[in-house]
């Protein structure tokens, strides 16, 4: 069963960083897709970073570019959401999600195309 755990939120304030981390294990597929997606309440789930294990393929929503980094350590099974110049409208849950890849060339960027979702982490950016 394929177990996703993220952590790192806190408290920050604006211009400054914070580094997530999404631990995951259980894992049958050699390709998989981890996604960070972030909601804040009465709005949609978002992705803002989302990178493939197989060919360190990422994703950025425009408004997280320059700011956030996301890395991979496949032997760690970790992937870390590095969250510099952080502003008030980053404040948020912020989700670890997973897939397996299923068509090359491809990096699902979509809620609905992640299978397996952690429990997510409050990041709140104070002004």
């Amino acid at each position: 069963e394929v177990q996703l755990q993220a952590f790192g939120g806190g408290l920050v304030q604006a211009g400054g960083s914070l580094k997530l981390f999404c631990a995951a294990s259980g894992f049958t597929s050699d390709d998989y897709g981890i996604g960070w997606f972030r909601q804040v309440p009465g709005k949609h789930r978002e992705a803002i970073a989302c990178i493939s294990n197989s060919d360190g393929e990422t994703y950025y929503a425009d408004y997280v570019k320059g700011r956030f980094t996301i890395a991979s350590d496949n032997a760690k099974n970790t992937v870390v959401l590095q969250m510099n110049s952080l502003k008030p409208d980053d404040t948020a849950n912020y989700y670890c999600a997973a897939t397996p890849l299923y068509y090359s060339g491809y990096l699902p960027v979509k809620g609905y195309e992640y299978e397996y979702w952690g429990q997510g982490t409050e990041v709140t950016v104070s002004s």
